[in-house]
């Protein structure tokens, strides 16, 4: 099972996942045969070249890990491919070198066979342990470039000490010379296995599978861990290959003979606090070898007389049975020796070994959790029925919720181990299911976020473990409660791992695990909106559903979810109308007047879904929803909206930040909207929202078809025209985006006064009010598209000829605005707008009256738009250039006047905007053309001048590119020359930031009258650095560096000196030429330290002669006089 808590991206705003695209494996066999033998007798020729080498490897990597998921494939092409590769390594004519790359190779196909597989067609005879060894021995353990050579030449030697002699019997090979020191081979293999327990690198894994063969090695194990510290990173990797190896001792060796050292070692993890360990790896491995001890303090058995058995475990006898029709019945031991056996004395370790399995279960990694289940499971087998019961009772002790998840994480993974391995007996189903239903559905919110995904994934284990492990009759009285849990997990919950889990696990019903399989849950938006409604066609699930999407999902701390779960209740109000009426809205309207935040926002958003739900069932059957839905709901509803803003407005007073009006505001306006379309008796109501406004609208200030009522009409335009010039920002977005969606009808009569109104709220540049400026520019667009067009309408109800043009040049306009704050470039913001709005305006008025677009508005408009698809921002260079594309290719009728039409037709396919690589090619083609060429080529500067690298190399070799096609046509070559000192002209100079205005003015308020050397030091520095802008910031920097040269501290004078004499030698545009020497040495020869009267006028002479302005010096003169005293 997936323990992971990662979910697919979601898309559209946040409201699902996308689809889930699958690949089944269909592998029929290892098709690539030929080709590795290929390779693997290349490998002579290959290796001596890096670039022929490092192919040949990445090839052999790329087929074997398509094998990745059926590793058996290769099976039958194992032996050939090690024989073939071991005799390159066996030949004495291989280099060094190619002898690696052999091992290289066999380590690449053990990792995806799997080591236990591959390690045992090694050739094991008596003659291959010498060579072998010394092999082995020969190697540098801490080469990192040969790793895989160590690695594989352990396991090949571990399967050499499987030879049926005793290794001392290869010891008369050695020399008989007493002379020499004689070592055993026995002594040599262990010497070189405890050496690789202490490497970092895989090879220490292999070392501790080469020990399992051996077994005199235990007092070194105990002293090695005895000693290491797991606060050293030397001492992490000797524990971690000595609790490897000691496990997998303890696992393959005799019982008989390991017996005796159990308790010692045991002792041993105790004093080492192995389970206290900050390294999980250590903990871990340390939880595998208690398992082991208690398996070998146990006794081992086929199967208790209280274990449950369902049927038979041979497949062969399930088959044959089944075609006869008879049933399999479970093989069960002989009760007298059953009875003898449970009578044996449990040696009192085990109870230590128990204790600290069952707190493995609440560690905070997955791997010490996993490790720790599998042995309570594998421990409990061993354990007579009311040991095991015992520990039954302990794993439920972890379903409390003074727990943390990690403990219901493990109790849901020792539960599923003690159950299909039978040790969970039947009357223990009702104490356990209820727990399994909460595990299903936990989910604990921490901050912005929340746990419980990896507790409801093994859940889900669980289930799927009791539907394998249990007779259907024993899971009876549970099938519906479970059926319903795995439904809502597999249709609803948040995490895609868990959905996926609980459709793979669920026990009852084939049509609905079809509808939910595997690939249907995987995206969001289709588990809420489609699945449950087909689902809840089953009437078993119907309530169930409900009930938990009103319970947990309408008050989930996701935004997303709650949104998702409302359109559900939506949906699913036909398959249970009179729960909904009668039973959901009377629990939702308290939640909804309620103090907590995320209950509240879900709970309307519920009830106006519900309410519009069942008006579409009245209106099916012609009748008022008052009948469905009682009068006091509908009270309710009514005051929902009065009672929030009052909530909201005492919350104000505390919070003056807010506190979820954000939240609050969309709600209600959802509500508004919905009562509207459910046409709820709320005529007098005068609360007004935007998305609301023309339901709204529609529904109560239409007294007649077509015709508003002129009151309201007046009230509501007037009111949104003057909150287009509030101080506030967001007043403003408000009043615009209502203006933008007033239906036609309201907007008869009144067309001019609302363009003027928005027109106006467009001009205005101020930084503060950028969001209200792109609302203007959308809500201008959609009241024109609203109110239609006409070519000899009246500008005061329709687009027509005498207002069309002021529309687009204050769309066009908006295109120029390249306002800066601290949030970046936020003008792309109303240019993104104006862009949008350009097209859907054009299409509009295309489709009426084509004749207002005159040649102007169009050449304008397109040339904006290149300028646009030309600059360096990626998201809105696509959108410009979609815009262009899609008016360029507009055919139901095209767009009129469209400059170079033919031209663009075939410059322009269909091409990913986004990429840089294929937008730029594309786009500096419009250089050839005279009407694009100027704002084209404004935008690639700014491109080319641009800070991301991807964007700045695809725009200049483009730009290059277009270069070199025109270098040898002195016409085109002229008209790009001309066109680019144009933009250079019109932008000179054009460097005067508010940013170096507002620095300017601060920094002089903070000085002023200063006595803090720090502090004017400090500014110093600024006003230096500030000199870089010309123009009207610069005259005021020098006279404040003029003022500082002759500040009454001495130190102050010299610092401002020194530090003027390094910006002149940086910035040699400051000073005229004809004087820069004289002023370089005045700075540098003048004794800035005097305090005598004799040298003030040296001094002053001095700063006269720096200022390149009289009108500076003539300023400062009366302030070097006071100042020099």
């Amino acid at each position: 099972m997936a323990q992971t808590d990662m979910d697919s991206g979601e898309d559209g705003g946040g409201g699902g996942e996308p689809e889930v695209i699958a690949k089944a494996s269909v592998l029929g066999g290892f098709t690539e045969s030929t080709e590795i033998r290929a390779l693997i007798s290349s490998l002579p020729v290959v290796h001596e070249n890096i670039v022929t080498l490092e192919s040949a490897i990445e090839r052999f990597l790329v087929i074997m890990d398509r094998y990745q998921e059926q590793p058996h494939l290769l099976d039958p092409h194992l032996e050939w491919m090690l024989n073939l590769l071991l005799e390159l390594i066996r030949s004495e004519q291989s280099p060094p070198l190619l002898v690696h790359l052999g091992f290289k190779f066999l380590y690449i196909i053990s990792k995806v066979r799997g080591y236990k597989i591959f390690m045992q067609l090694f050739p094991h005879e008596v003659a291959d342990v010498q060579p072998v060894l010394d092999l082995l021995c020969r190697q540098d353990p801490k080469d990192p470039e040969t790793w895989e050579t160590r690695y594989m030449l352990l396991l090949w030697l571990s399967m050499t000490c499987l030879i049926p002699f005793d290794l001392s019997r290869l010891d008369g090979h050695l020399t008989s010379d007493p002379s020499q020191t004689r070592e055993p081979i026995m002594d040599r293999i262990l010497a070189i296995a405890k050496s690789y327990l202490m490497v970092s690198d895989k090879s220490r894994d292999a070392a501790s599978v080469l020990l399992k063969r051996l077994g005199d090695f235990l007092d070194w194990s105990l002293t090695t861990i005895s000693q290491a510290s797991d606060q050293t990173m030397g001492g992490t990797v000797i524990l971690d290959g000595a609790l490897q190896s000691l496990a997998q001792l303890f696992k393959h060796g005799k019982r008989d003979d390991f017996l005796q050292y159990a308790p010692v070692v045991l002792q041993c993890l105790d004093q080492c606090h192995v389970a206290e360990s900050s390294q999980a790896m250590l903990r871990k491995l340390g939880v595998k070898l208690i398992q082991r001890l208690g398996l070998t303090f146990l006794k081992p058995r086929l199967m208790f007389i209280w274990e449950y058995q369902r049927g038979s475990r041979s497949l062969a006898a399930n088959l044959s049975l089944s075609q006869s029709g008879s049933t399999v019945e479970a093989v069960s031991p002989d009760m007298e020796t059953q009875s003898q056996e449970e009578d044996y004395d449990i040696p009192e370790e085990v109870e230590n070994v128990i204790e600290q399995l069952l707190g493995g279960l609440k560690d905070k990694e997955t791997i010490v959790r996993w490790s720790a289940a599998k042995g309570i499971g594998r421990v409990t087998g061993r354990l007579p029925k009311e040991l095991a019961d015992e520990v039954v009772g302990s794993v439920l002790d972890c379903f409390s919720f003074q727990e943390t998840d990690n403990a219901w994480h493990g109790g849901c993974l020792a539960l599923a181990e003690l159950g299909r391995r039978g040790l969970l007996v039947p009357s223990r189903l009702p104490d356990v299911v209820p727990l399994i239903l909460k595990a299903l559905v936990y989910d604990e919110k921490r901050g912005a976020c929340s746990v419980g995904s990896n507790v409801r994934d093994a859940a889900c284990y669980v289930c799927w473990a009791f539907a394998r492990a249990y007779e259907p009759t024993e899971l009876k009285p549970f099938v519906t409660q479970i059926a319903c849990a795995l439904v809502i997990t597999a249709v609803f919950d948040r995490n895609i791992n868990c959905r996926r889990a609980a459709s793979g696990t669920f026990p009852y019903g084939i049509d609905i695990v079809v509808a939910a399989d595997y690939f249907a849950v995987g995206n969001l938006n289709n588990c809420y909106l489609a699945i449950s409604v087909y689902i809840a066609s089953f009437p078993e699930y119907t309530r169930p559903m409900i009930d938990h999407l009103v319970a947990m999902k309408i008050n989930h701390w996701d935004g997303v979810i709650r949104q998702l779960a409302t359109k559900a209740l939506h949906n699913l109000t036909p398959q249970a109308p009179d729960y909904m009426a009668t039973t959901v809205m009377p629990q939702l309207l308290p939640i909804a007047l309620g103090i907590d935040l995320h209950s509240r926002h879900g709970a309307i958003l519920a009830s106006a879904e519900i309410s519009h739900a069942l008006f579409k069932l009245a209106n099916q059957n012609n009748r008022p929803v008052t009948e469905l839905i009682s009068s006091d709901c509908v009270d309710g509803l009514k005051s929902i909206h009065q009672r929030v803003s009052s909530l909201l407005a005492c919350y104000a007073l505390s919070f003056p930040l807010g506190f979820g009006g954000e939240l609050m505001r969309p709600a209600v306006s959802s509500l508004i909207e919905n009562m509207s379309l459910s046409k709820m008796p709320f005529k007098d109501d005068p609360v007004i929202t935007v998305s609301a406004l023309a339901a709204l609208c529609e529904q109560y200030y239409q007294p007649q078809p077509g015709m508003a009522d002129p009151q309201m009409q007046e009230v509501l335009v007037s009111q949104y025209i003057a909150g287009l010039k509030s101080t506030e920002v967001l007043t403003r977005c408000g009043s615009a985006l209502a203006l933008g969606s007033l239906p036609r009808f309201m907007i008869h009569g009144k067309l001019h006064q609302i363009l003027s109104g928005l027109q106006q709220s467009c001009s205005q540049r101020e930084v503060c009010f950028t969001e209200a400026r792109r609302d203007a520019a959308k809500a201008m667009a959609q009241v024109c598209v609203t109110a239609g067009v006409s070519a000899q309408g009246s500008s005061d109800s329709v687009v027509c000829e005498g207002n069309v043009s002021a529309v687009y040049r204050a769309l066009l306009d908006c295109m120029t605005d390249y306002t800066l704050d601290s949030r970046g470039d936020v003008g792309a913001w109303v240019r993104e707008a104006a862009m949008t709005s350009l097209m859907e305006m054009t299409l509009c008025v295309v489709g009426t009256a084509p004749q207002l677009l005159s040649p102007d508005l169009v050449n304008g408009m397109m040339c904006s738009l290149a300028q646009q698809s030309a600059e360096k921002i990626d998201r809105y260079r696509a959108h410009a250039g979609s815009v262009f594309v899609r008016l360029l290719h507009s055919n139901n009728p095209a767009v009129p006047h469209i400059p170079h039409r033919e031209e663009l037709l075939a410059i322009f396919p269909t091409l990913n905007w986004n990429a840089p690589s294929q937008a730029f090619p594309h786009i500096t083609q419009l250089l050839r053309l005279p009407q694009y060429q100027y704002h084209t080529l404004l935008g690639l500067t700014v491109s080319v001048g641009g800070l991301t690298e991807s964007t700045v190399r695809f725009s200049s070799q483009s730009l290059f590119d277009h270069l070199m096609l025109i270098q040898q046509d002195t016409a085109a070559l002229g008209q790009f020359s001309d066109a680019l000192l144009r933009v250079f002209r019109d932008n000179l100079r054009n460097d005067s930031h508010q940013f170096c205005v507002d620095l300017l003015s601060l920094c002089k308020e903070e000085i002023k009258k200063s006595k803090d050397t720090q502090k004017l030091r400090s500014a110093i520095a600024v006003f230096c650095g500030l000199i870089q802008f010309q123009g009207e910031v610069r005259k005021k920097v020098l006279f404040q560096l003029l003022l500082l040269i002759c500040h009454p501290f001495p130190v102050i004078r010299k610092t401002t000196a020194s530090q003027v004499y390094e910006m002149l030698l940086t910035y040699d545009d400051v000073i005229d030429p004809d004087v820069m020497d004289d002023v370089m040495t005045s700075l540098s020869d003048t004794n800035w330290s005097v305090k005598s009267e004799t040298e003030t006028q040296l001094v002053r002479s001095a700063a006269f002669r720096f200022s390149p302005l009289p009108q500076v010096c003539m300023c400062t003169l009366p302030v070097i006089k006071l100042t020099m005293v």
